[in-house]
This record gives structure tokens, C-alpha cells and sequence, in this order.
């Protein structure tokens, strides 16, 4: 009974890991300040992250030194498809309180001043 019992509780516990959270993937951002990137979205610790692995200008895909960086800090989810975190834009090198809403292949992103009241954003597509 005992073997059941660990067997049972080993197929639950990995069961649990493989399912993924609907935000997690790749997402392409849109254009912004000329250029556009993909952000591979994945656990970071009890939160999810989001970092630019890919970046994209009117000639193509080019080496960004913002590779590698991350867009997307500490974002946790607060239900219904939304999560809470940080938001950091290259472009004036500023990190915002951040806001995603999930909706199907778009994620709707939004950097916030104001403890909230002021929010700029983007929606991206899922890349995969």
C-alpha cells in the first residue's frame, strides 16, 4: 500500500510540473523606437520573467546589446489571466510597475507611473 501511496504521489507531483502557465513562451513585442524583439517568457523563481533573446530593425534581425536582457521582472499572477510585476524599456533605460493581461495569443503589456494611474503599452503576439 505504501509503494501505491509514493507511486500515486510521484505521477500527481509530475503531472503538476509539466503544466505550463498559459504566459509562458515566446512573444514578439511590437515596434518600438524602430526595432522589435522576442521575449522568451519562463519561471524565475515563484514569478515569471521575460528576456529578450532576439531583436529585429527594418534590416532584419541584428545583435542588440539588450540581448539576453530582461523585459519582464518578477511578474506574478493575480488571476484572470492577469499578472503583476516590473517592466524595463531600453529605450530610456527606465523599470516601471508593470501590469500583463493574458488573452488567448496576445498579451497586453502595460509599464505604469503613478502607483498605476498612468500606464503606457504594447500588445504582443505568441511566437510559440
Amino acid at each position: 500500500m505504501r509503494n501505491l501511496m509514493v507511486a500515486l504521489a510521484g505521477l500527481v507531483l509530475s503531472a503538476g510540473a509539466a503544466l505550463a502557465d498559459p504566459v509562458e513562451g515566446t512573444w514578439q513585442t511590437q515596434v518600438d523606437d524602430g526595432a522589435y524583439a522576442h521575449v522568451r517568457i519562463a519561471p524565475c523563481g515563484p514569478a515569471y520573467c521575460g528576456t529578450m533573446t532576439r531583436t529585429f530593425n527594418s534590416d532584419g534581425e541584428y545583435k542588440s546589446p539588450n540581448l539576453g536582457k530582461q523585459l519582464v521582472r518578477d511578474m506574478k499572477p493575480v488571476g484572470g489571466g492577469k499578472y503583476e510585476g516590473k517592466v524595463w524599456r531600453p529605450s530610456n533605460d527606465k523599470i516601471y510597475f508593470g501590469k500583463l493581461e493574458l488573452a488567448g495569443d496576445r498579451l497586453k503589456m502595460k509599464g505604469c507611473v503613478a502607483g498605476g494611474l498612468i500606464c503606457s503599452g504594447q500588445t504582443w503576439a505568441r511566437v510559440n
